[in-house]
């Protein structure tokens, strides 16, 4: 996905990360348990059933997950949690998320996010 953000919340601008459907499900089950009353915004379905072709399938299935990120980008307690920064712009796995918000991980959080945009996509001169 590719996510463009006018936030100063984050590093960089431009996040470009691969992600799958069920890491946005972890991501969305994350910041439920931390915002507290805040609502989180919906994914979009996991359809079994599609009608069409596949290609359009998972089209509308990245730009709804791309509406997602906007609306998550846009509010300031869910922008608050690490997990959404390391999900955006790092690779880490979920477990590798974790440790690292733990203090668990080789890296801090800062230092994930910048070892990432330094030599990853190309983002952070």
């Amino acid at each position: 996905l590719f996510l463009q953000t006018n936030s100063k919340a984050f590093t960089a601008k431009t996040s470009c990360v691969r992600r799958r459907y069920r890491e946005f499900v972890w991501l969305r089950r994350q910041l439920q348990k931390n915002a507290g009353l805040v609502p989180v915004p919906e994914l979009p379905g996991k359809s079994t059933f599609f009608v069409g072709s596949t290609d359009e399938f998972v089209e509308k299935r990245r730009q709804g997950l791309q509406q997602f990120l906007e609306k998550v980008v846009q509010n300031v307690v869910l922008l608050s949690d690490s997990r959404l920064h390391l999900f955006l712009q790092s690779q880490l796995s979920v477990p590798e998320i974790e440790a690292c918000v733990q203090g668990q991980g080789s890296q801090t959080v800062t230092e994930a996010i910048l070892h990432y945009a330094m030599s990853n996509c190309g983002w952070a001169q």
